[in-house]
């Protein structure tokens, strides 16, 4: 170490300059709850070595402040010359306090952090979890829902025989306090008979637009209610806008999305499991452009993933929540979601997903370019004489009829309604002919937009 090199350059985020030990705690606290630093003692703030006397009882007294700190601190101790060093580490255990109070690095200052500043740090440091918070004035008889609770553990195979008050302790989502019971805010989450009532910002919104940007809107819908019902409501409504193709395995019908089903839920699912609900301003988003399908969760990536491990590596921001989840056929195992999702899109032929992890994490899907697309949608019965005549050779008016158990009349109407428009043609003589697409293709695709 250089050090005459090193106080030229002066103080800075991880350099601090003390004529001596007084005051020392400040910025070891500072440094400890930051990304740590190092303290030269015998160097004045306008960057002149004073010296200081080194000392047994000076590096002993040094050494007691810093275990004297909440938790306690290690450092390291160094002489050079006349002057002492001391490096702090980044702490482990934040956020860390001496006798005046939390204080944190910024800049070439050690601040003292106020009230709100703590709590915030203590959340981003995963110290303060949202869904383990109890709420005391969630009032067990009027606001939870044991009918959403029973068909959840039924749904589940998860009954075990013990009263609801000692399943939703033994679950994590309650705590039992002199004979009350007090549901943490997961367990409001899940099982509250109104979860928005506590908590207003926990729905999720979701949005069809036309085009490529959020000019006009199609369609919208806001979906409140517990965590699993966010989830069945807001599949429902990409169910509704996807476009979907029919495949026929013999006489069996299988719908395909444009983008697997299997790949937006468990993106969803990932959202409402990792989101930052201590994030007030902001809900869980799903919007539909004519290109791309985003879900955007608010909060980036939890306190110890880096964008380098995405994917790779797994840490829960809401362990409860998490936990719950798992306990559903939508999570397989706990930390292979992103993974699956990449993979359903590559069997689909799809392109990867896209990801954006700032304040808030969003997962964008490409929408697939249909084959065949129809401009007007078609009701039920029409799409099954269509697919009929699509996925199967020689189809005339009296297949129609026997196939979908129709009357002559009916199956007449329908062939006319499809010629009309220009979707199918008749070839043939009248007596051997049959009915075919008018390209004449088969495994068709059909816009599936109400």
């Amino acid at each position: 170490m250089d050090l005459y090199e090193l106080i030229k350059e002066g103080e800075s985020e991880t350099v601090e300059f003390k004529e001596s030990q007084k005051g020392l705690d400040k910025e070891i606290v500072a440094f400890a709850n930051a990304c740590g630093g190092t303290i030269f003692v015998g160097v004045s703030d306008n960057n002149k070595i004073k010296g200081i006397k080194i000392t047994n009882k000076l590096k002993s007294d040094i050494q007691n402040i810093a275990r004297n700190c909440d938790p306690s601190i290690k450092i390291n101790l160094e002489e050079i010359d006349n002057v002492l060093v001391v490096k702090v580490g980044e702490g482990i255990d934040k956020p860390y306090k001496c006798r005046e109070g939390f204080y944190l690095r910024q800049g070439s200052n050690s601040q003292k952090m106020t009230r709100d500043e703590i709590i915030d740090f203590a959340v981003t440091e995963g110290k303060i979890r949202f869904d383990e918070e109890i709420k005391r004035e969630f009032d067990f008889k009027k606001d939870f829902d044991e009918e959403k609770f029973n068909y959840f553990l039924r749904e589940n195979n998860l009954f075990t025989g013990l009263n609801i008050k000692d399943v939703l302790v033994n679950m994590g989502l309650a705590v039992e306090e002199e004979n009350n019971i007090f549901l943490n805010n997961a367990g409001i989450l899940f099982f509250a008979k109104d979860p928005q009532r506590f908590f207003l910002h926990a729905y999720a919104d979701c949005v069809l637009f036309k085009g490529k940007d959020k000019a006009n809107v199609l369609d919208r819908k806001t979906f409140r209610g517990g965590l699993l019902d966010q989830v069945s409501s807001v599949k429902m409504f990409v169910q509704k806008h996807l476009n979907l193709s029919y495949k026929f395995s013999g006489f069996e019908r299988q719908d395909e999305y444009e983008i697997p089903l299997r790949a937006v839920e468990e993106a969803l699912v990932n959202a409402l499991m990792h989101r930052d609900y201590f994030f007030r301003d902001a809900n869980i988003s799903l919007f539909i452009y004519d290109d791309r399908m985003e879900i955007i969760s608010p909060g980036g990536l939890p306190k110890g993933l880096d964008k380098k491990d995405f994917g790779r590596v797994s840490v829960r921001r809401n362990m409860i929540i998490s936990y719950i989840f798992s306990k559903t056929p939508y999570v397989e195992q706990i930390g292979s979601g992103i993974k699956r999702i990449k993979t359903l899109l590559k069997d689909a032929q799809l392109p990867p997903p896209v990801f954006e992890m700032n304040n808030f994490f969003i997962i964008t899907f490409k929408r697939k370019t249909m084959n065949e697309p129809l401009n007007e949608p078609l009701n039920e019965p029409l799409k099954q004489v269509f697919y009929l005549i699509k996925n199967r050779s020689n189809v005339n008016r009296e297949v129609i009829i026997k196939e979908l158990n129709i009357s002559r009349a009916t199956a007449t109407r329908y062939l006319s309604e499809l010629k009309k428009k220009s979707m199918i043609k008749y070839i043939g003589s009248k007596k051997t002919g049959y009915y075919v697409c008018f390209d004449g293709t088969t495994n068709g695709t059909i816009n599936q937009k109400e």
